[in-house]
C-alpha cells in the first residue's frame, strides 16, 4: 500500500505508541498495531484498533490521574 501522505513511500506493519491528553492526565499506549510509511514515518491505525483504543481510552479516563502507560498487547 502506498503512503496517503507522501505518495511515494510504502506502507508496511509496524507497532507504535499512541498518546492521548484527557481531561485527567494523559495514556500512553505501546506496541499498537499500525501501519508506517518506510519514506515519511506517516502512521495508520485500523478502523479495528482505532476502536479498541476508544474502549481503552474509556476505560482509563475514569482511573488516569496524571500519566498512565498501558501496554497494548496486554491490554486488548
Amino acid at each position: 500500500m502506498n503512503c496517503l501522505v507522501c505518495k511515494s513511500g510504502t506502507m508496511s506493519e509496524s507497532h507504535e505508541a499512541y498518546f492521548a491528553k484527557l481531561q485527567s492526565g494523559y495514556v500512553i499506549i505501546e506496541n499498537v498495531p499500525c501501519w508506517k510509511c518506510n519514506q515519511c514515518g506517516e502512521i495508520l491505525f485500523a478502523a479495528s484498533v482505532i476502536e479498541r483504543i476508544e474502549d481503552l481510552l474509556d476505560t482509563y479516563k475514569k482511573v488516569a490521574r496524571k500519566v498512565f502507560i498501558v501496554d497494548y498487547k496486554q491490554a486488548a
